[in-house]
């Protein structure tokens, strides 16, 4: 009988064919070695031995891809790129993420380049955080270099592209498996290309590769008359469950989730809708719980600088945005850190995002921690938490958007899958 047996990932097959031929190699010739053989000793005990060769298990190699939490050891990343990063079109979408006093600079820049030195100072922070965190025992991988200008049309919409800065928003590994974003920004509807290279060579090598229903970001996925003027109008609408992106189709940035084993924690946002966040239920069933949590966020887009889980039962949770369902984390009996107030300067710019990146962490493991280097207060909380700082300047690259938990996706950390929340 011919026993087949079958390996992790769908590059395995290749092994799998290559000890079918094998066997049925030796088949073959071992039926032309009886058809010419002679009546000597010699060649009757050669043909003996080769009928009575053992055939070789094919190696079973592991996964390259495998993480289920944000805090064990981390062994492989990968960090996003400042080059061409490119100004998105002032669209609906980008205003009710953006705040008033930057939407002059939108209105300026739109469609064209970050400014240069900026992007260059961003880039080289980038650069020697790549080279402490392989210093630190990691492996670091980076996404094409692609130009952003170029404009695109679809049925729908035309826009230019904006980055492959941020791989979190993208990119979501839960076990040995990638999943792709359906994310909700039309500059953003082509950044996948930076990554395919990546996620190509990791699916070959064993990865599951999932990518979600892409949306048309046809007007419909948008409020046209989303109306925000000012904070108060934020907070209103967010209280209200009021925002940018309707329910016409799935849609959700991977940034909207945080892993902490078989549970992960969800907010409806401006870029994250209900159909996004049941599609990932669904898929990730039975094996995985996804549950929706929310804040008192006037401006709720990604949620690792609200709410960023860094160890088993351990989570920063921003006090300017108290989660509302802070108790169910406290009677599973975690540990709840309210992080200390930024000290990023007022005229640092922040085109993208708030000053609270200074919690967007990232864990090396449950001891270590890459954080600004310029953020005192908070190297001091972790200290008191018994976790020890790794200390890199990126202000820069904040200006884009993110802090070290943006600008990464883990690709593997060693470690099980587990059960945290109860």
């Amino acid at each position: 009988m011919l026993r087949v047996r079958c390996l992790r990932g769908g590059s395995r097959g290749a092994e799998a064919a290559h000890l079918i031929g094998a066997m049925l190699g030796r088949s073959v010739a071992g039926w032309v070695q009886r058809t010419f053989q002679s009546t000597s000793s010699a060649a009757a005990a050669q043909q003996q031995a080769a009928e009575e060769e053992p055939v070789a298990e094919p190696v079973q190699q592991e996964c390259p891809v495998c993480s289920y939490n944000e805090w064990d050891p981390l062994e492989e990343v990968i960090v996003g790129r400042a080059e061409n990063a490119h100004v998105p079109p002032f669209t609906v979408e980008v205003k009710a993420n953006t705040y008033e006093k930057y939407w002059p600079f939108y209105q300026k820049h739109g469609g064209q380049s970050f400014p240069a030195d900026h992007l260059k100072k961003a880039a080289a922070e980038i650069e020697e955080m790549c080279n402490i965190l392989r210093h630190e025992g990691v492996v670091v991988r980076r996404p094409e270099p692609i130009d952003w200008s170029v404009e695109y049309k679809t049925p729908d919409f035309t826009s230019t592209g904006m980055y492959a800065a941020m791989p979190r928003d993208i990119l979501m590994v839960v076990g040995n498996e990638i999943i792709e974003a359906p994310m909700a920004w039309r500059s953003r509807f082509f950044e996948y290309r930076a990554y395919r290279p990546l996620i190509k060579e990791y699916f070959r090598k064993g990865a599951k590769w999932t990518t979600p229903p892409k949306p048309t970001m046809a007007d419909d996925l948008y409020d046209q008359d989303y109306p925000i003027r000012t904070v108060e109008d934020r907070h209103k609408l967010a209280a209200q469950g009021k925002f940018v992106t309707t329910e016409h189709e799935p849609c959700f940035d991977a940034a909207d989730f945080i892993r902490a084993g078989r549970d992960l924690f969800v907010q409806r946002s401006q870029v994250t809708n209900y159909m996004g966040i049941e599609w990932m239920r669904r898929h990730l069933a039975p094996d995985y719980k996804v549950h929706i949590i929310s804040f008192k966020d006037p401006n709720p887009m990604h949620i690792d600088a609200t709410f960023n889980i860094i160890g088993p039962g351990l989570v920063l949770s921003n006090p300017d945005r108290p989660c509302r369902q802070i108790d169910m984390f406290k009677k599973a009996g975690w540990t709840v850190v309210k992080p200390p107030t930024p000290l990023i300067p007022d005229d640092h710019p922040l085109w993208m995002s708030s000053k609270w990146l200074s919690m967007n962490v990232l864990m090396l493991d449950e001891k270590r921690v890459m954080v600004d280097a310029n953020e005192g207060t908070i190297h001091k909380m972790f200290e008191n938490l018994g976790i020890k700082t790794i200390k890199v300047n990126i202000r820069h690259a904040n200006s884009l958007g993110g802090g070290f938990h943006c600008w990464t996706t883990d690709v593997r950390r060693r470690g099980t899958l587990e059960s945290y929340f109860h």
